[in-house]
């Protein structure tokens, strides 16, 4: 199975987080999106809409936000509860509000990144 993350590398909480996932599972592809041309084109996502959320493409289907961190989270072991509880509805919701606030939150601290030329 070929999956593929696409995050943005030059945000630092981003980057560690990624790292980590790297560092435990190598069955996803992670692709910075700020140093990847090729990143518009596989996802057909904008540079504002690829530095905004988490992306994974898994099976020819493109996922974002808390949707992406599922799929990640459900292929590590050690992750697969969080994948399974914030599937419930209630807390699927919650969850997806508390990320939304922190990916704006980060959206507008790593905006000057559209800016350069990648």
């Amino acid at each position: 199975m070929n999956i593929k993350g696409y995050f943005n590398d030059s945000c630092n909480i981003c980057r560690a987080e990624i790292n980590h996932y790297k560092k435990i599972n190598k069955s996803i592809t992670w692709i910075d999106v700020i140093h990847n041309n090729c990143a518009s084109r596989e996802t057909n996502l904008s540079s504002k809409e690829l530095i905004r959320r988490l992306h994974i493409i898994k099976n020819d289907e493109l996922y974002k936000g808390l949707d992406a961190f599922l799929i990640v989270w459900n292929e590590i072991p050690r992750y697969k509860f969080l994948s399974k509880l914030l599937t419930l509805p209630i807390i699927y919701h919650i969850g997806w509000l508390i990320y939304e606030f922190i990916a704006i939150i980060l959206f507008y601290k790593n905006k000057h990144l559209l800016n350069k030329d990648h």
